[in-house]
């Protein structure tokens, strides 16, 4: 079944940006992830999904053969914590397309959750493989690639305004994306005389599943009273960005944390535990996995 939801087209516009790059992203197949695929794809890249969930990865591509650009689209079942994985994710974008130009670390899940006293270390450790170790390995295998061909690149790190201070995420969350930024900062400056740019993205609040789960009104009263820009942060907001950070216009900007979230950061935020899916997460543990299609472990306390 064809996934009617997106609403970009993939005709190439006259000022493409990134046109006839190649473009690896991981958790692709939903929200921030796939809005980047379907401007990427808009722009004139090709591009290579990577994600764990293969229902939602077949509707990328059911998009994209829809949309005439299917040529240009190839999706893998990933687990972006497991390095095989991420290496063939890779190996596949040089392969069928001959390159890599851009490699966007995006994969995330929420992860770990409630007291400190109770967060179960297994889960804390996956959530920091999910989020902290696939930013390496992506790191790692693109940086490969993209020092061999001798012409730069892009690399783009979902990292999170929750990274930068208290009050916007879990503990386990909050930690592994200052992880992400601060790795980010230092790879920057190991592949600088590569031309090899390194930049993190840091969402505030953005609209998506993983975000509103299903209760969209509630979500957006909750917006209305944190962040001080009147419009809700969306997808297409990350893609925008990301598309900033693959093209030759940012060429001169690396080891940055670009903070996209309509204000909230500067406005002090203090999320954790207000939204309408973290509001009990006191009187609760356990797990929570996103988009991935896998379930979610919850210990009531």
């Amino acid at each position: 079944m064809v996934d009617t939801t997106s609403t970009t087209t993939p005709e190439q516009p006259a000022s493409a940006r990134i046109s006839g790059k190649v473009a690896v992203i991981t958790g692709g197949a939903s929200g921030m992830g796939r809005a980047t695929v379907e401007r990427f794809v808009h722009e004139g890249a090709s591009v290579v999904v990577g994600d764990l969930n293969a229902e939602t990865g077949q509707q990328v591509l059911d998009w994209a053969a829809a949309a005439g650009c299917g040529d240009r689209v190839r999706f893998t079942r990933t687990d972006v914590s497991v390095e095989e994985d991420v290496a063939a994710l890779v190996d596949l974008a040089v392969g069928s397309f001959g390159r890599l130009d851009i490699m966007f670390n995006n994969a995330g899940i929420g992860g770990a959750f409630g007291p400190i006293t109770e967060i179960d270390v297994d889960d804390w450790d996956r959530t920091f493989a999910i989020l902290v170790r696939s930013v390496f390995l992506g790191t790692k295998h693109a940086a490969k690639v993209l020092i061999d061909q001798g012409s730069g690149g892009s690399i783009i790190n979902t990292a999170s305004i929750a990274g930068l201070g208290g009050g916007a995420g879990p503990q386990a969350y909050s930690a592994a994306k200052s992880a992400v930024e601060n790795l980010s900062v230092a790879t920057a400056l190991e592949l600088a005389p590569h031309r090899i740019r390194v930049n993190s993205i840091c969402p505030g609040i953005i609209f998506t599943p993983l975000m509103h789960l299903g209760n969209e009104a509630q979500a957006e009263e909750v917006i209305a009273e944190l962040q001080p820009w009147p419009d809700r942060g969306e997808g297409s907001d990350i893609a925008a960005m990301a598309l900033f950070l693959a093209s030759d216009e940012s060429s001169f900007v690396t080891g940055q944390a670009h903070v996209v979230d309509g204000g909230l950061l500067a406005a002090g935020p203090r999320i954790h535990g207000r939204l309408h899916a973290s509001r009990n997460l006191h009187r609760m543990a356990g797990i929570a996995f996103g988009s991935t299609g896998q379930t979610a472990s919850v210990r009531r306390l």
